[in-house]
């Protein structure tokens, strides 16, 4: 949770495999942002387990684990870090710049120190891989990027800077605003609508020949009355969108905004089911895990340097509001900037006929092979997903939840049609938090 800027309820471990290599540097790198401050509750590093095993088996190279100043940072962190080693995946430290102040760079430097050394700790050029959210933008929560590798010595820096001032004693910059947005962390407006890619650009051009960390994310809303925050961004069909943007920029590396933000409801894996963590209100039983096996094609894609993704497993991953935005009378923030759409992305190996009925419309398209993006105004009712050839259904699949004219939240409900053969093999449960 940020105060700037298949299977219900359980995370499950995809029968895919994406084994990671042996890394060159150079190697393009695929991070995902993990949440540390909502983890209080887990006991071991087999708590850890079924995240980074999922992770690992989808091709992310590493957990960004982003941390505060909780009182279980530490305990939580080297359950991580031994998680890690014991499923084959890397991590690294996120510090977050809400939290840590002007001055830090002594107890960053500390940590950095205690944890670098470990077997799971991700490394470039053979230097300790740091990063942070935030760490320019408030004069009192300013990083001071020489002064941290003067104490934690020779680190590969990528904070979460703004794209001004110096880029002294940083290696590379990592950009959050992975949405749509109106240049003052809220979303777009009719009279200023900045797009993700106009940030690339404005990270590049800042950076020069330094590496840039470029944002991934499909989804933002967030509403909670004890924090008086109550926004969303655009998702609609960003997630699609913007991996193809990502293919087509080819970064150094990339990081999913979120792997377990529930608060912000960007998080690409399941609410573990009984959690009652910060935003469990709006994402208990709505799944998001099918964005992960969207990515899957486009994560093989990147690291290869290709433009298009190879589909080895045809599915149709959906995902819809349960509600119109008429329908959720609830004063949001930006909420006019989202469609009223049913979303699906078809991933084919050969051309087919995709079939959506929302409610009493059934809408269908033509797909190409490869993947292509798809939507239909929401009708009230069931949600019905189909794949056919030459009139014989291929696959189907009807969602779990309806839209209805009771709105409760603006979260997505995301789901996948897939055949018998190639559905997701669930895990025994993740940990309640």
């Amino acid at each position: 949770m940020r105060f700037s800027l298949l299977a219900t309820g359980l995370l499950t471990a995809m029968a895919y495999a994406a084994p990671l290599v042996e890394r060159a540097d150079g190697d393009k790198l695929v991070f995902a942002h993990f949440m540390m401050g909502t983890q209080a509750a887990r006991t071991s590093s087999k708590d850890y387990d079924l995240d980074m095993s999922t992770a690992k088996k989808a091709g992310i190279d590493a957990m960004a684990l982003n941390i505060g100043l909780d009182s279980y940072t530490e305990t939580q962190l080297s359950f991580a870090y031994q998680s890690a080693a014991d499923n084959g995946i890397k991590v690294f430290i996120s510090f977050d710049y809400n939290y840590y102040q002007t001055g830090s760079e002594a107890a960053v430097a500390r940590l950095i120190k205690k944890y670098g050394g470990l077997p799971a700790q991700l490394k470039v050029e053979n230097k300790v891989f740091v990063s942070t959210f935030n760490g320019n933008q408030e004069p009192a929560k300013t990083l001071n990027a020489p002064a941290l590798k003067q104490a934690a010595g020779d680190i590969y820096l990528v904070p979460n800077f703004m794209p001004k001032g110096s880029t002294e004693g940083i290696d590379g910059a990592f950009n959050w605003m992975a949405w749509p947005n109106n240049g003052a962390n809220r979303a777009p407006t009719p009279a200023v609508n900045l797009t993700v890619e106009n940030g690339d650009t404005d990270y590049k051009n800042w950076l020069g020949s330094k590496p840039y960390m470029a944002p991934v994310s499909p989804w933002f809303f967030t509403d909670f009355d004890k924090y008086d925050k109550h926004w969303v961004f655009p998702g609609d069909l960003l997630w699609f969108n913007r991996w193809n943007s990502i293919l087509a920029l080819a970064p150094r590396f990339v990081e999913i905004i979120t792997w377990n933000d529930y608060g912000e409801a960007h998080n690409i894996a399941d609410l573990p089911a009984g959690s009652t963590v910060d935003g469990a209100e709006w994402s208990a039983g709505m799944p998001h895990s099918g964005w992960l096996e969207m990515a899957l094609p486009y994560i093989t894609a990147f690291k290869k340097g290709a433009k298009t993704p190879t589909i080895d497993e045809e599915k149709l991953v959906y995902w819809f509001r349960t509600s119109k935005v008429a329908d959720f009378p609830k004063a949001i923030e930006g909420k006019e900037s989202l469609r009223d759409s049913v979303f699906v992305v078809a991933l084919l190996k050969s051309a087919g006929t995709v079939s959506v009925t929302t409610g009493s419309t059934t809408k269908t398209f033509e797909a190409k092979a490869g993947a292509s993006a798809f939507e239909v105004p929401m009708g009230y009712g069931k949600q019905t997903f189909r794949l056919s050839r030459s009139g014989q259904d291929v696959f189907s699949a009807t969602a779990a939840k309806e839209i209805t004219t009771k709105g409760t939240n603006l979260n997505a409900f995301v789901g996948v049609a897939k055949s018998a053969a190639g559905a997701a093999v669930k895990a025994k449960g993740a940990k309640v938090i």
